[in-house]
């Protein structure tokens, strides 16, 4: 059995293995289920947090793009403060919450960006730290003309305006500002739509992100963590899709 899983099965099994003042457990988890208290300080924080094959800046990413993308206002807040501690910046977090707007739909976004507003106001943190909203754009990648015929002949035939705004706003635009790299948008986008169950939409943007510099081994980390803030299944389908790009980096 991997010494990881081993590690954390016997900190679960271990009364008292993270003490009260180490827990990341709320009080009310540890009074009403303290066995979800136990998993979430020895095995998610004690152990996934802390595998390497993410860092810590990626795996708030992965953590923030799920809970912005599914809704889950409520887990918001300490996972951004948590995010800006391990490294994300102020632009990135914008750029996240941009991103998630056109895949999870702009109410997730609201909420989030509310949120986000209040703590960079406590941290002090300018809105000269936060990239304005028009910077100069990327380049498009070199195969885009394939992707964009693909929607004029497909999607732009049965719904125009989706189709124009598919190629003008999203790809044309969107996908080439410089708040997000490109390995970070696809990370994002890869994690939003497995978090909300759209894995038909995945293989594309699997290849994209491995075109963009993620990594087979980094896109199935993820898929490891994402299952503790989206839930197996959704996980499950995302792993099984990444499967499917066969073998490579």
């Amino acid at each position: 059995m991997n010494k990881h899983i081993l590690a954390a099965a016997a900190a679960v099994a271990m009364p008292g293995a993270a003490s009260a003042a180490e827990s990341v457990a709320p009080d009310y988890m540890q009074r009403a289920a303290p066995a979800l208290a136990r998993y979430t300080d020895n095995v998610l924080f004690g152990d996934v947090w802390k595998r390497e094959e993410l860092s810590p800046r990626d795996r708030s990413v992965v953590t923030l793009s799920v809970l912005v993308s599914t809704g889950k206002s409520a887990q918001i807040r300490p996972h951004l403060e948590r995010a800006l501690d391990n490294g994300v910046t102020p632009t990135e977090i914008g750029g996240l919450i941009t991103q998630l707007a056109f895949y999870s739909g702009w109410p997730n976004a609201f909420s989030a960006v509310q949120i986000a507003d209040e703590v960079f106001q406590e941290r002090g943190i300018d809105a000269s730290a936060i990239q304005p909203a028009t910077t100069p754009l990327n380049d498009k990648p070199a195969n885009d003309g394939q992707r964009e015929s693909a929607v004029n002949n497909g999607v732009g035939q049965i719904a125009p305006t989706l189709g124009e705004m598919t190629n003008e706003v999203l790809f044309n635009e969107l996908w080439l500002r410089q708040d997000l790299a490109a390995r970070d948008r696809s990370l994002v986008t890869i994690v939003a739509l497995t978090a909300s169950g759209d894995a038909d939409q995945l293989g594309f943007h699997l290849q994209r992100g491995i075109e963009n510099g993620l990594t087979k081994a980094e896109l199935g980390a993820a898929m490891g963590h994402l299952a503790f803030y989206a839930g197996w299944p959704k996980a499950f389908s995302g792993a099984t899709a990444l499967g499917k790009l066969g073998n490579g980096n």
